[in-house]
This record gives C-alpha cells, structure tokens and sequence, in this order.
C-alpha cells in the first residue's frame, strides 16, 4: 500500500521536474517511466550475478555487455556521478543503448522512438536519486510497484482531445467483478489508454483464481493473456510499463487505430473490458467493412461497441462505457440501431447507470456500463438488468474526495451475484430487469425514466377555512407581540 510518505516523495520528485522545464504531466510520467525501467534493468542483473555467485553457475542472457563501457550503463553506476557526467551518461550512452534492446519484454520494444525529455543535469540528478529512494527504501513488493506507479498515473489530470480519459480504478473494478474473467480466458482493451482495465482483470485473476493456477495459465498470465491498443505511442509504452510492475512480463500492447483496417482481429476474446473515446468520428473510407456491417455510422462511441462484437468470440463478454447519448439518441439510425442489435442479435445483460461526476475532473459527461454477451443468435436477450448508481464512494464534484458511506458499487455487485432475487423488484426500486419486448416498445430506447415506476403520493390537507383560521391566529400574535415590544420600549425611555 503507498503510504503518505511515498505518496509525498512521488509529489517531490514531480515538482523538481516541474521546475526543471518538464510541466506536460504526460511527458513527466514518461521519463519517470524511463528511468524506472532503468533500474529495474539494473536491479534484475544483479540478482541474476548474485545467483551466479552462489550456485556457481554462469548468469545467462546477460542484458549490459561485460565490458567497461557496457558496466558505465548500469543504474548502480552512473547514480553516483556528478549531475554533468550522469547527464552525458544518461543521455549520450544509456538512453540509445535502450532504444536498441530486445529483450522479449514488452516496454523495451516499445522504445524504438522514445526520446530523452530532460534539458538540464540537476533535474535528471534529482529525478535519479528520487526514483533511487523510492524503489528502494519505500517499495516493498510487486504490488506497491504497482501501485507507486497507479498513483503517478493520477496526476494525469486532463482529458485527451478526442474525449478519452482514465478511469477511475473503483470503476474499473466494478466492471471486473461483473465480468468475472478466469484463467486461460484471453481478455482484451481496443482502446487501452494506460492499461488500467488489464491492470484490473490480472489483478482479479490473480487474487480470486492464483491458488488453483496451472503452470500454464501462468505462463499465459505473464504475457498474451492481456492485449491492449492505443493510438498514442506514449501510452503504449506507459501501458507496457504500466503492466511489467504488475507482475505482467510481455502482454501484447500496440500502437494501432483498432477501427482501422490494418486491425483484422476477430473472434479472439473472452472477455472485452474498455472506456473507448467519446468523441470524433473517421474517414468512412477508414472504417472497416466489418464494422459497417454491424452500424453505419462515422461516430466512434457507435463503431467501438461494434467493434468490440467484431473481436469476441462466440459467448465472449463485454463490460464498456458508453456516453449517455448511446442510450437514447434517436436522431441519427445508427444509434438505434446499434441498440437494437445488442437486444434482438446479442445478449444485452446489464445497463448501469452511472452519475455525471464519475469522470470529473476530466469531464462532467454521463455515462453508462453496458454488459452484453455475444451470440449472433435472434431472440438471445430475454430481460436487462438495470441499476440506477446514485453514489459510487467519492464525492461527485471536482476534488472526488472519498465518501464511503454513500457507495452503490458493493450493493451493484452484490445483486449482480444474485439475479434470482432481482426478479422480484419492483420498478420503483433502484434496480430491475426489464423484458426484452418492452425494450422493444420502447424503440430501444435505453433511458433509465423509460422504465422506471414514478409513484405519486396522495397529500391531504386541511380544509381552506382551517387553514384561514390558522393565518388569523398566527397574525393575531404576531400583533400582540409588536404590543408589548412598544410597552417594553416606552417604560425603558422613562
């Protein structure tokens, strides 16, 4: 767990490079990224040197040559060099020398056209020795790895210009438990942003499912278990690394278009988890034939439900989030018919509605969970569960400080392991399910109000002469009262 005094040493460390002339937040995890990676490098050779020197047995795939020059490369090294030296170190030797590595291992192929973002020697020796105390000195184990880096991943505080943002982790962890993912199940992110769904699903699997792993679902747990696609080089590698200090070696993490034709993925995946960008729209000669298929739309929010159809298996499952206008909208054909393939040619299980503040600062948006099977079967939706989020354990405006008395995740999750009992619920409740053939009245329209129950409570009141005798008695006092107060005044002025 990262404590209030790692926490404060992450806050200095960024602020040193704030005032170093590196402020894009972005390009401040990214540095930190590289030299993390740096000393975990390090950190492996010398437990692999150690194991040498004890069981006598030569270390194997040694990753810094065995010469003066390839030694100056290593952490343990060049940390203690004067600021000037570590900085032509860093960046004249170190920095290249990673770019060329091919070590099996996700984040290094991701460092082909990384670029070394640090201008000035005493920023790069403050951001050395601070990334040196805190892998050292504060680190414990792999899931504080994991989690110094998710904290770092939170200042990330601003959305993308195509309305993609991070989602929160008690977000994510919600739509993990609703999905369940198992072991040897491939599971897949088409719009993975920093990895956070397949941080979530390993950690699920790992927590709920390691006891009874074989060695072969380990082996698939460590690499291609997990694939995730982003547009942006920079967070492919922040995925990679982002998954490497989860204990994840080599998932498949790539900088692709997922709508693009160049993605010809289909039928791959169990278990499909993503918050796909919000906004903009493509070329039409751009999307897929696959794709229009299914929606003829330019609009991504529309093309990435698609999409996630088009890469799930048959009986495959996914939990994504979708702008509100997804619901509703009835302006444009493609909005209602994406709904309706979901109810009349797939599986639509759960909408959970989700209150506005769940993405601030970033956005003030609505949003739902849609959870949905594939099938390419007629007639497979028999009811949808819906759940009506008022809370989700943090507070609803811009500062999102923790509020665990009003949180509707443990009772989502709870009711969603026992859907038997949710058939008897009333649609006054905050949850119900609904038949498909009323989805279907409606002109699949998804909103909330559509189908919930607004019972009206009959008020009596007093007859209007009884409530005129009241006002007369209340003016009568208040008369009396203004009298004495002027007795009062009078007998004081005496």
């Amino acid at each position: 767990m990262i404590t209030g005094a790692t926490r404060n040493k992450v806050d200095d460390i960024w602020q040193r490079m704030w005032e170093g002339g590196i402020t894009n937040p972005l390009e401040v995890i990214s540095q930190l990224t590289y030299l993390m990676f740096m000393k975990s490098l390090d950190d492996k050779e010398l437990e692999a040197e150690q194991m040498a020197q004890l069981t006598g047995i030569p270390a194997e795939k040694l990753v810094f040559p065995q010469t003066p020059e390839g030694q100056e490369l290593r952490w343990h090294n060049f940390k203690n060099e004067p600021a000037e030296q570590m900085f032509a170190t860093v960046g004249q030797k170190v920095f290249p020398f990673l770019k060329t590595l091919h070590t099996g291992n996700a984040f290094a192929e991701s460092m082909e056209d990384a670029s070394f973002g640090f201008n000035k020697p005493k920023t790069l020796e403050r951001a050395v020795s601070g990334i040196d105390d805190l892998l050292t000195n504060f680190v414990k184990d792999q899931d504080d790895l994991g989690d110094l880096y998710e904290y770092m991943l939170s200042k990330l505080n601003t959305a993308g210009a195509n309305g993609q943002f991070r989602t929160p982790k008690h977000i994510r962890d919600m739509m993990v438990g609703l999905l369940d993912p198992k072991p040897g199940q491939m599971i897949g992110d088409p719009a993975c942003g920093t990895a956070g769904f397949l941080i979530s699903a390993a950690e699920w699997i790992r927590k709920t499912y390691g006891d009874t792993m074989s060695a072969e679902d380990w082996n698939l747990f460590e690499g291609e278990q997990f694939t995730g696609f982003d547009t942006d080089q920079t967070m492919v590698r922040i995925s990679a690394m982002n998954m490497l200090l989860h204990g994840v070696e080599n998932p498949d993490i790539r900088n692709q278009d997922s709508l693009s034709r160049l993605n010809t993925i289909r039928g791959r995946f169990d278990c499909i988890l993503a918050n796909p960008p919000f906004t903009g729209s493509l070329d039409v000669e751009d999307i897929d034939d696959s794709l229009k298929a299914i929606v003829q739309t330019k609009q991504t929010e529309l093309l990435f439900v698609a999409l996630f159809l088009r890469m799930l298996k048959l009986g495959g499952r996914c939990a994504c989030i979708v702008p509100n206008g997804v619901l509703f909208r009835s302006n444009s054909k493609a909005y209602r018919e994406l709904r309706r393939e979901l109810v009349e040619h797939q599986r639509l299980e759960a909408i959970i509605y989700m209150p506005s503040g769940v993405f601030k600062p970033y956005s003030g948006v609505s949003t739902a969970v849609l959870v949905f099977t594939k099938t390419d079967a007629p007639n497979s939706t028999d009811k949808v569960w819906l759940y009506n989020m008022e809370h989700d354990g943090f507070t609803l405006d811009d500062k999102r400080d923790e509020d665990p008395t009003h949180n509707d995740i443990p009772d989502i999750l709870a009711r969603w392991r026992n859907l038997d009992g949710e058939s008897a619920r009333e649609r006054t409740e905050q949850s119900f399910f609904v038949a498909r053939d009323d989805i279907a009245a409606q002109d699949y329209d998804f909103s909330f109000n559509k189908y919930v129950k607004v019972e009206y409570e009959k008020k009596e009141y007093p007859p209007t002469s009884q409530l005129m005798a009241e006002l007369r008695d209340l003016n009568t006092k208040f008369v009396n009262g203004l009298n004495e107060l002027d007795a009062m005044l009078a007998k004081d002025g005496e």
